[in-house]
């Protein structure tokens, strides 16, 4: 070779090498095709098994995701994925930023049509809307997201993490929740746990709704170094009666809200007759919680967490904690 070189003159040897430049790029598939069409690469498949044991297979990263589930979309932006929603529900309401996406209507009642108008190329669900298998008619991709329990929730921090390239930061924030969750169970643990009711809607005084075992709030209670009063009940979310409530005596009441307003006030609580024997009625220890940060599987559980415990064992966290 380099003696064919030396009969060359310079413009002829550089000549050669853009041509061997030219040759090489033909063959690796990066330069151009025939007819001057650039050859793309091949978008990398995706496999994935969501929640209903369901095999999805993505073509490459989504870039027009459709989130009509809160949790959902809390978790897609915390992990730097906000950008590629295109479509939320009406309930999609933090950050401030999902507000700003185009709705699909109701968490229970996703307009079908109006997914579909956006031209997503994956919809993430939990599968409850009795229509949603009609994205599979409309030739739309979905993955089921219904986490049971917490490590449930992580995992799925994971998988979504995996569909949209952010891996790095899915680890991240998985590390982080884990992180303050050990750190409240390493605070609480030895303490006496209070008998705690958790008042999801209290409108009916005689029956009211709480949370029972299966459910999130059951989890967080006792991680929270409380007893929940209804943990032995036979579903998640039941009608607590009234002379079971009075007989279990709890010592602190937690009231749900919701956009920052209880169902049922604790002074309608407090002015109740038959509650008034109650322990938690009698020193007042009624405190309200944020039902967005309790009832949604999403990255702020862990804060609902904290507070619980600061509600229940106040003496072991200090104002900085």
């Amino acid at each position: 070779m380099r003696k064919e070189l030396k009969g060359l003159s310079a413009l002829g040897v550089m000549l050669l090498c853009v041509m061997m430049f030219v040759s090489v790029t033909a063959c690796d598939g990066s330069g151009t095709g025939d007819k001057g069409v650039a050859t793309a690469t091949p978008p990398t498949s995706i496999i994935v098994v969501d929640d209903q044991d369901r095999e999805v297979t993505l073509e490459g990263v989504p870039e027009r995701i459709v989130s009509h589930v809160p949790s959902i979309t809390e978790t897609l932006f915390a992990i730097g994925a906000g950008d590629s929603i295109v479509g939320v529900s009406d309930y999609c309401n933090y950050p401030l930023e999902a507000q700003d996406k185009t709705s699909v209507g109701g968490y229970f009642d996703p307009s079908m049509e109006q997914i579909a108008s956006l031209a997503p190329d994956l919809v993430l669900t939990d599968g409850y809307p009795a229509d949603i298998t009609q994205l599979d008619v409309l030739g739309i991709i979905y993955v089921v997201l219904d986490p049971k329990d917490i490590d449930g929730y992580l995992e799925n921090i994971g998988l979504l993490g995996e569909i949209t390239g952010r891996e790095e930061e899915a680890s991240d924030l998985i590390s982080d929740i884990r992180s303050r969750i050990a750190a409240v169970e390493a605070a609480v643990a030895g303490a006496v746990p209070p008998r705690v009711f958790y008042v999801f809607d209290a409108t009916d005084l005689s029956k009211p709704w709480t949370a029972g075992p299966g459910s999130f709030v059951d989890a967080l209670i006792v991680m929270a170094g409380g007893e929940n009063i209804a943990g032995e009940a036979q579903d998640p979310w039941i009608q607590f009666s009234l002379e079971e409530l009075v007989n279990s005596d709890p010592e602190i009441i937690l009231v749900d809200s919701q956009m920052g307003t209880a169902v049922t006030s604790p002074a309608e609580l407090k002015e109740a007759d038959a509650w008034k024997g109650i322990t938690a009625i009698k020193e007042d220890r009624i405190s309200i919680i944020d039902g967005d940060l309790v009832n949604r599987h999403g990255p702020r559980l862990v804060q609902a967490l904290e507070d619980m415990a600061r509600i229940f064992h106040p003496e072991l966290f200090t104002q900085e904690q």
